[in-house]
Formats: C-alpha cells, structure tokens, sequence
C-alpha cells in the first residue's frame, strides 16, 4: 500500500519516486514527489533520513534530509 500523507487543507498525497538521468553530469538521481494519485512508483513508506515538509502557502508537500 502506498505511502499517504494528509496536508493542513485536508488533502490527501501519495508520496512516488522515479530514477532519473541528469542532463549535464548524465548521472542517475532518484528524485522523490507527492501526487495526489497512487501511480508507478510508489513507495509503501519514507526513504530513511527524509522527512516530510509542507510549503506552508500552497500546501503541496516535499521531502528533506534531516
């Protein structure tokens, strides 16, 4: 079951993660995103050493290192 997080406006996120190429150094990144849907790449809970973090004006939610 995908990892869910309710922000302060009530609304409910999955959190994903998705390896990505980046464009200069052409190195593989895992990047880590909220969606308001469970799509591929769910993650059943946190990544260790993250926390999750809400962008007090839109309300969309992150993750941060401690």
């Amino acid at each position: 079951m995908a990892f869910s997080h309710v922000n302060s406006r009530g609304q409910t996120y999955y959190l994903h993660s998705k390896d990505v190429q980046l464009r200069g150094s052409g190195r593989t990144q895992t990047i880590y995103y909220f969606a308001k849907e469970v799509k591929d790449g769910a993650l059943d809970d946190i990544p260790a050493g993250k926390t999750i973090v809400e962008n007090e004006r839109t309300g969309l939610l992150f993750l941060k290192g401690k």
